[in-house]
């Protein structure tokens, strides 16, 4: 996965706001992570990536298209995935913090520290 700064403290004078884009290959996931207390919403600009969220004991997978929109609350456990095997994902990614938190779990499962 590859990010790209476009607002923010560094580029804009931004206090609280991130928003950059991702770039995630073709059969390529992020693994099993969260952002701390940082809210994040996501636009779909290309390609079909997938986001996997845990349910109770269910792993719930939400398959997005380009114009889909997503948000991912704080502290909740998730992991983007792009299943194609073949096509690039694109996606632009705002956060409520210029803190890049990203803090592995070893599964959706796992307990919050």
């Amino acid at each position: 996965m590859r990010r790209f700064e476009a607002i923010s403290g560094r580029t804009a004078g931004s206090r609280r706001l991130w928003m950059g884009r991702s770039s995630i290959g073709p059969a390529t996931n992020s693994g099993d992570h969260h952002h701390g207390d940082a809210e994040t919403a996501i636009y779909v600009v290309s390609g079909h990536p997938v986001f996997v969220f845990a349910e109770g004991e269910d792993e719930v997978r939400l398959e997005t298209a380009p114009g889909d929109y997503v948000f991912v609350p704080p502290y909740t456990p998730h992991r983007e995935e792009n299943p194609s095997p073949d096509e690039e994902a694109v996606v632009v990614i705002a956060r409520s913090t210029q803190r890049g938190i990203v803090v592995n779990m070893p599964s959706l499962w796992a307990p919050i520290e």
